[in-house]
């Protein structure tokens, strides 16, 4: 019997007091600013990426940067013994009812998928966009350099694949570049939709749109400070949830939310440096991003960003007014910045795709109760459990407790209403998964 309990003794100890993985670290270390830069100076160098550009050229358009990706992405995959399965996922589009839409048209995707060798059908995303525009979204011949919006995010989810390709994961990775973005995200919704219509297991889709600048046009210059945006609750929310949200709460809590929180942790746990923001908003003010259709359909999305736009270097033809030069070209692009954004999607993608699938139902009780307590369901690969809390006016996670491999437990002089929960899964090697709101009453 001791010698039983001595290992079990010893595991707990090392899941519950571990709190970085030396595999992160070399993945930080393995991103690099100089390929970042190559990448988008080749996607700037087609002249124009809108995408209702040329598909037949190989210098310039669309579809030679959509070609050009693709090579990227089978590169990639020959160096890594063919991990990697690369397809185009397209859809067609009309002019007739989109305003956006200066011709009928395809928009095509490039995706790459690292399968996990464990639950090959969950994916964590990774997103890009090909697609550029000048002042004049109609306008699809004239140059529009999309350098940091969004030469940038493309350019760091090749990165990801080239680093994270040469580690093995449990759950499955898409590396994707996403067009029609400036259209109305034809892309996302292209995606968002074939997922769906795969029953596609997805974790979250963390969407990259300009990661690249660091000087504003509010003349604040950062270098460490980035944006994480989030919408509180599912868009496809049964009315029933909505109403138990009245008693129970929940309000910014949703599982896109979660995911923001998760990066918020992983960053400050790994990239002490950085500075990461939760935005508590679907996107920046009445605009949008990829990550919306996947967040129409139920699932979970983010936007990582820079915190300091400039925009007089976006939705601009290149010229010059009043001393003000406008467009968005590669000088305005900070190199060793968008390698801090891709790093910190790296290790995110790691983190999660590393990690057993969270609990599906997650029961919580301790009404009039001196006590909280709480019943899951355990999931494969999870060695243990951990319960999160946090007062109701904060935004992150800020106490928690491992409980071991079981699936209740009782925590102990907290009074339920004054903190709200969560539960997450933990791996063997201390990975865990995104934190899941209570979905259940004990009473």
């Amino acid at each position: 019997m001791k010698k039983l309990i001595f290992p079990l003794l010893l595991l707990f100890i090392t899941i519950s007091s571990a709190q970085t993985n030396q595999k992160i670290y070399d993945i930080i270390e393995a991103v690099s600013a100089e390929r970042i830069e190559n990448d988008i100076q080749t996607l700037v160098d087609f002249g124009t990426r809108n995408t209702f550009s040329d598909t037949i050229s190989n210098t310039r358009g669309i579809g030679a940067a959509r070609r050009w990706i693709k090579s990227e992405f089978e590169t990639i995959s020959s160096d890594c013994k063919n991990c990697l399965e690369v397809f185009y996922q397209k859809d067609f589009v009309t002019k007739e009812g989109n305003k956006r839409v200066p011709h009928d048209a395809w928009v095509v995707n490039v995706v790459a998928i690292q399968k996990g060798t464990k639950y090959p059908n969950r994916y964590i995303i990774m997103s890009g966009d090909i697609d550029s525009r000048g002042s004049d979204t109609m306008e699809f011949t004239k140059d529009a350099p999309g350098a940091n919006d969004n030469a940038s995010g493309m350019a760091g989810t090749i990165e990801t694949a080239r680093v994270l390709s040469k580690y093995k994961f449990e759950n499955s990775i898409i590396y994707v570049g996403l067009s029609g973005e400036e259209q109305g995200l034809f892309g996302g919704g292209g995606l968002a939709k074939y997922a769906k219509e795969q029953g596609w297991d997805i974790i979250g889709i963390l969407n990259n749109d300009m990661i690249g600048n660091i000087t504003g046009v509010d003349g604040v210059i950062d270098n460490r400070t980035f944006r994480i945006f989030s919408e509180p609750v599912p868009a496809n929310e049964t009315e029933r949830e909505r109403t138990l949200r009245r008693f129970y709460g929940g309000e910014v809590d949703g599982i896109s939310r979660q995911l923001a929180r998760y990066v918020h942790k992983t960053v400050k746990t790994y990239m002490p440096e950085m500075n990461p923001m939760m935005i508590y908003r679907l996107d920046r003010f009445g605009r949008g991003g990829h990550h919306r259709p996947f967040n129409d359909l139920g699932f979970a999305g983010i936007r990582i960003m820079e915190a300091h736009e400039n925009y007089t270097q976006q939705h601009q033809d290149i010229r010059e007014e009043n001393g003000i030069k406008y467009g968005d070209v590669i000088e305005h692009v900070n190199f060793e910045y968008a390698q801090k954004l891709t790093t910190v999607n790296a290790i995110n993608m790691a983190s999660l795709a590393w990690a057993p699938p969270a609990p599906k139902t997650v029961a919580i009780g301790g009404i009039v109760e001196p006590s909280v307590k709480f019943k899951w369901d355990k999931v494969e690969g999870a060695v243990g459990y951990k319960i999160y809390w946090r007062n109701t006016t904060s935004p992150t996670w800020d106490n928690s407790r491992y409980v071991g491999d079981v699936s209740e437990f009782m925590l102990d002089g907290i009074v339920i209403d004054n903190y709200f929960f969560g539960i997450a899964s933990v791996g063997k090697d201390g990975f865990e998964s995104p934190v899941v709101f209570p979905n259940k009453i004990m009473r």
